[in-house]
């Protein structure tokens, strides 16, 4: 029997979600909530860009949505720059008794050591009181940070640093709240975004390296954050919008968990938005972007993942990938037992139909 859904959020990745909930014949859709004044009454189907009609037409109203009854809700609304909203939506659906998974907020990938506690009792307190499940998950942070990592770890004798790295050309994401209020692609050198004020990587990227130290058996001693910009030499668009000449055009980053003053858990990121930016940085293994993990140990590993996709390039791919991780779970998260759930004890497959014929 079809999994009864409802869908909160149609932007970049929430209309790939979107997209399978609809085609996949193990999901129901019930119900969609959408941010936008103009997408309200428009049909599902249309939303997720495909040549169906669905009968159900998006609205602002999430109480309206919460009461169609679904077993679970897949949360895709922005979290990055709204977070206690977002917060508040999960708490919301979790006490009314519905399961979620979602990409947002990304600090509920694994909170505990990254936000008090009294932010996450309450988020516990509502799931167990709705008998529901909440799994956040996505890319990176996500598959690319606890999956992968994990995977090859548990072939190790020993290890003595884990690095999971994203390289990536920005200049076809489209998403213009992330790249130029949160990253600050476009702004003056001496402008610090939202991700670089000081604390907010280590928050947001805080999670998957707790996570992932809990799954290796690691104490932290700490976490650390840096980062570099490299300015624009011309004026040139990108799919975003404009960068103007001095504007930030590449930035790389890294977040370290230390074992005193050794990281032996490090999250990198470089990120373009044209490729003969800082050559002297890290390249992708393919064209365009691709993911890394490195892990120092006995064995040793060097493991490339080339996200690829027939419809789009990389930046797609790995959006793709993003919304399905998530979409994928719902039976194993409306399965497991009411509280907060991670990859640490979620089973690796869960029981979707995903086979379709060449």
């Amino acid at each position: 029997m079809a999994i009864r859904v409802a869908h909160i959020g149609t932007g970049n990745v929430g209309r790939l979600a979107l997209a399978e909930l609809i085609s996949n014949p193990g999901f129901e859709l019930t119900g969609l909530c959408v941010s936008a004044d103009e997408k309200v009454g428009k049909d599902a189907g249309e939303l997720a860009g495909l040549d169906v009609t669905t009968g159900i037409l998006a609205t602002k109203d999430l109480d309206a949505v919460l009461a169609t009854a679904p077993e679970c809700a897949v949360y895709c609304a922005m979290g990055d720059n709204r977070m206690p909203q977002a917060m508040a939506d999960v708490y919301t659906i979790a006490a009314a008794g519905i399961n979620v998974v979602g990409t947002a907020p990304g600090v509920l990938q694994y909170p505990w050591g990254v936000m008090p506690d009294k932010y996450i009792k309450p988020l516990e307190d509502a799931a167990h009181q709705g008998n529901s499940s909440i799994y956040i998950n996505g890319v990176d942070p996500g598959f690319i940070t606890d999956l992968i990592p994990l995977a090859f770890a548990s072939t190790c004798a020993s290890i003595q640093q884990v690095r999971c790295m994203e390289i990536a050309d920005y200049a076809t994401y489209d998403g213009a709240t992330v790249m130029f209020d949160v990253m600050g692609f476009g702004q003056p050198l001496d402008e610090v975004p939202m991700l670089f004020q000081p604390g907010v990587l280590s928050v947001a990227w805080g999670c998957a390296i707790r996570q992932l130290a809990a799954g290796l058996n690691i104490e932290l001693d700490s976490i650390t954050e840096s980062y570099e910009r490299e300015p624009a030499p011309e004026a040139f668009d990108i799919a975003a919008g404009h960068i103007p000449k001095g504007g930030v055009a590449a930035v790389r980053f890294e977040i370290k968990g230390m074992v005193g003053d050794h990281p032996v858990i490090v999250v990198e990121h470089v990120t373009r938005v044209r490729g003969d930016l800082r050559p002297d940085w890290a390249q992708p293994a393919q064209e365009g972007g691709s993911y890394r993990v490195e892990i120092t140990g006995e064995p040793s590993y060097v493991v490339d993942i080339c996200p690829t996709s027939t419809k789009g390039d990389h930046n797609h791919a790995a959006i793709a990938a993003g919304a399905a991780r998530v979409v994928n779970a719902i039976p194993a998260v409306v399965a497991a037992p009411p509280g907060l759930r991670t990859t640490l004890n979620l089973p690796l497959v869960s029981d979707v139909e995903l086979f379709t014929a060449p």
